[in-house]
């Protein structure tokens, strides 16, 4: 039997807020995800991405008929000339010979119908020649046998001026008659004539908010985080300049926002993996923007966490491109203003220019935005110059708002083997934070590691300088056949646990750990550029893996103060068993332990100073290493909540699992 020692002794604040989310639109992790939109290609503006060999070598050709196809004998023509918004110029011009012509959309891998749900469906028409003919139009859900699952009627427009000059939007609402998979979404004429459409969108009438996929969302909020950094990860840089992640243009009404194709798209674009023979980039990875920065803001407010936006520095994605704007030139200086002016956007009052659009959009009252990181994972070079674009970006934000926290970034991986900028970014922040405290709040840490890696680094943190603090923002154990696509098969629970144990290292190190997020958070299957991931989902369903269940108990078994160790869990590292105390206001004590062995561990409590009444178990895992969830048993890995009973002492901690023992 092992023993662990409680001490009555606190160390280290932990941040309540300290366990969050990374969200990045990859692996259709917003559009195709969590944004509830289930048509593709709404707006008829699609583009078709390709890469070389070569970084920089991207290009796009239109697709705008991507996802649409004719029903019937109609014609379809993607035209411009009279659009419903100029940042969006394309629409579909569609020609009816007969009643019952029609088109239909792709909507990812189709419809997926709840018995008795509603789902809104929205969509701009113009109605042309022969308008007398077309008095209606017919959406409908079809099942493979050409029978319709939800089916309305929408009388059009009739025949005037204004009707054949302007864009008038249609609503309504379709009413599930029975469960359907892979439907198929379809709009018919009711007579012969020409009728123009333009950004046709479903949403259930379930969505959080209007826009969140709910069970998506549910398991969000099941995890309660602490905070949400967005939009990501390399989208917010852009394979080019221009297809970079621009808050501004996200600000506008949906209709306006430009649609933008994703750097996720030519991911792997001229590689052919062996031993994989689906699709090796997803070309037709487009970004809606319809989950803007407002939107996110909304999420972390109904989620109930901080917000923490990243910002470009002028910089496009640094892995596909060597793009950028020069430090000195005027163009950066506009990069450095739109970081202010989100600041005035989040936290500004009504009458400031920013504040407006913010009431404008539906919020009055300010976001309390607290944080803001500077860059995702940029790298110093004598090209770019990354830390002169910190600095400046710093020095402007603090003249006009001390209070936000910056966080900056250690590039992209901890090994200075590979990373050697490493050092060197550490070294300038922690160098100028000694004469500017506020310089830099916390500086952007990413790790996706073996398993073994992260039980060999357990001391990872002790001995870093606490003076500027650790943001852990991107980290993932990655088994054997990580790296694939859609290949939920890597989210295993060894390493879950491996995670599991290394964030005791984490969250013994408080003081200078302050945040920290998995990464990537959504994976819809079929459409993964990364694994693993910690929420896998399809167009039906969605499930947590073990990773998602090591979150979800960091975020729910939160103390407010570690307890001292003694440094006495390095003898147990040997064995297998990774630990850390921490103790809430209340007296409340959760001990996490992870357990890395095939095998039962029986481990005694010693509680000196204590008076511990009852003890209670939370455990996840208890298998084989290799376990996972899946679609098909998407609880084989499962949470289990123990009995509170007497406190004894005694605990058995199961094989291959995380446990968080409750101590009252």
């Amino acid at each position: 039997m092992e023993k662990i020692n409680l001490y009555n002794s606190k160390k280290a604040a932990i941040q309540p807020d300290m366990t969050g989310l990374f969200f990045e639109d990859i692996n259709y992790g917003a559009d195709g995800g969590l944004y509830a939109e289930l048509i593709e290609n709404r707006s008829f503006e699609n583009l078709k991405c390709f890469g070389g060999m070569n970084k920089g070598d991207w290009f796009t050709e239109p697709d705008y008929l991507y996802g649409w196809s004719p029903v019937g004998n109609g014609q379809m023509k993607v035209v411009s000339g009279s659009p419903l918004a100029q940042e969006n110029p394309h629409y579909l011009r569609f020609t009816a010979s007969a009643a019952g012509d029609g088109f239909c959309n792709k909507a990812y891998d189709g419809i997926c119908l709840k018995k008795g749900m509603t789902y809104n469906v929205s969509f701009y028409a113009r109605n042309l020649f022969n308008p007398e003919q077309v008095e209606s139009v017919t959406v409908s859900v079809l099942d493979k046998d050409g029978k319709a699952a939800a089916k309305a009627e929408i009388s059009l427009e009739k025949n005037d001026k204004e009707a054949r000059c302007f864009w008038k939007k249609y609503e309504t609402v379709l009413i599930a008659e029975r469960d359907l998979r892979f439907g198929q979404f379809t709009i018919s004429l009711g007579g012969a004539g020409v009728v123009e459409f333009d950004f046709i969108s479903m949403i259930p009438g379930d969505a959080v908010c209007g826009l969140f996929r709910k069970d998506l969302f549910d398991l969000l909020d099941k995890i309660h985080p602490g905070f949400i950094r967005f939009p990501g990860g390399c989208v917010i840089e852009g394979p080019t300049l221009d297809a970079r992640y621009n808050f501004k243009n996200t600000l506008k009404p949906l209709v306006h926002r430009n649609h933008n194709w994703s750097r996720w798209a030519v991911h792997y674009a001229w590689q052919k993996i062996e031993g994989y023979t689906g699709p090796v980039c997803y070309p037709n990875y487009n970004q809606t923007l319809g989950m803007g920065y407002y939107e996110y803001f909304l999420l972390c407010e109904k989620l109930g966490c901080k917000t923490l936006p990243v910002m470009n520095v002028g910089l496009a994605c640094q892995f596909q491109s060597f793009e950028m704007v020069d430090v000195d030139s005027q163009e950066f200086a506009q990069y450095v203003q739109d970081a202010v002016d989100l600041v005035e956007f989040a936290n500004g009052p009504v009458t400031s220019e920013w504040g407006k659009v913010r009431a404008e959009l539906g919020h009055p009252e300010p976001f309390n935005l607290e944080l803001m990181g500077i860059g995702n994972e940029q790298w110093e070079t004598k090209d770019n110059r990354f830390l002169d674009r910190y600095s400046a970006f710093e020095k402007a934000i603090h003249a006009k708002y001390p209070e936000i926290k910056l966080i900056g970034s250690a590039g992209p991986g901890v090994d200075t083997k590979i990373w050697p900028q490493f050092d060197l970014q550490w070294d300038f922040i922690r160098k100028q934070a000694k004469a500017n405290p506020s310089f830099a709040y916390a500086v952007d840490e990413h790790y996706y590691m073996p398993p073994k890696w992260f039980l060999e680094h357990m001391d990872f943190y002790d001995n870093y300088d606490r003076n500027v603090k650790v943001f852990a923002g991107e980290y993932a154990a990655h088994p054997e056949g990580s790296g694939s696509f859609n290949n939920p098969n890597v989210n295993t629970l060894e390493g879950a646990v491996c995670e599991a144990a290394f964030m005791t290292g984490v969250e013994r190190n408080a003081d200078v750990v302050v945040l920290a997020s998995y990464a990537p958070l959504f994976a819809r299957m079929g459409y993964t550029q990364w694994s693993p991931d910690m929420i896998w989902f399809n167009d039906e369903m969605a499930y947590g893996t073990p990773s998602y269940l090591v979150q979800k108990m960091y975020g729910n078994y939160t103390g407010s103060w570690t307890l001292d160790t003694k440094d006495e869990q390095k003898a147990l590292y040997e064995k297998g068993i990774y630990y850390n105390p921490s103790i809430k206001d209340d007296g409340t004590v959760f001990l996490k332990v992870a357990n890395v062995n095939d095998s039962d561990v029986e481990i005694e409590l010693g509680a000196a100073g204590f008076d511990f009444k009852t003890q209670k178990v939370i455990f996840a895992g208890g298998g084989e290493k290799g376990d996972v969830n899946s679609f098909e048993k998407p609880e084989n890995v499962t949470i289990v909540e123990g009995e509170e009973k007497t406190f004894s002492g005694k605990v058995t901690l199961k094989k291959n699992s995380f446990s968080v023992i409750v101590l009252r």
